[in-house]
């Protein structure tokens, strides 16, 4: 009488990671997702590596948490992982005030976004098998 077991919200070759509460706007983190999307994991994380961006950091640390699920987790192949979705949303925004001159206030707004890694194992097409098709 147990529950069935809930089915995958990605498919058998994918594995997903998920970053809520990251504190700066959705737009910033997606200069940094739109960095890495559609390339090798390999790639994408030396690319991480070496950007200047602050919160380059925190986007690979979930880039990495997506191939250990697809390791660990899923069984899948480090070797012929690629970066297949990044993508960013918005989560809540804290307001605040500042005081202005004579007695005004202006508003501040500080918002938080969450990021969602998809790695997809390919296979690997070589040179030869593309030859003898032709």
């Amino acid at each position: 009488m147990s529950k069935l077991k809930n089915p995958r919200r990605v498919a058998d070759n994918e594995a997903r990671a998920k970053l809520r509460m990251i504190r700066i706007s959705p737009q910033k983190l997606n200069l940094v997702a739109q960095l890495i999307r559609g390339k090798k994991v390999e790639t994408a994380l030396a690319d991480l590596e070496f950007s200047h961006k602050r919160i380059s950091g925190e986007v690979k640390k979930v880039l990495q948490s997506a191939i250990a699920n697809a390791e660990n987790n899923h069984g899948l192949d480090i070797d012929s992982l690629i970066v297949s979705e990044a993508y960013v949303g918005k989560n809540l925004v804290m307001k605040r005030f500042r005081a202005r001159a004579r007695g005004r206030g202006a508003k501040i707004l500080k918002p938080f976004s969450e990021l969602t890694i998809i790695v997809r194992e390919v296979e690997e097409v070589s040179a030869e098998n593309n030859s003898e098709a032709a």
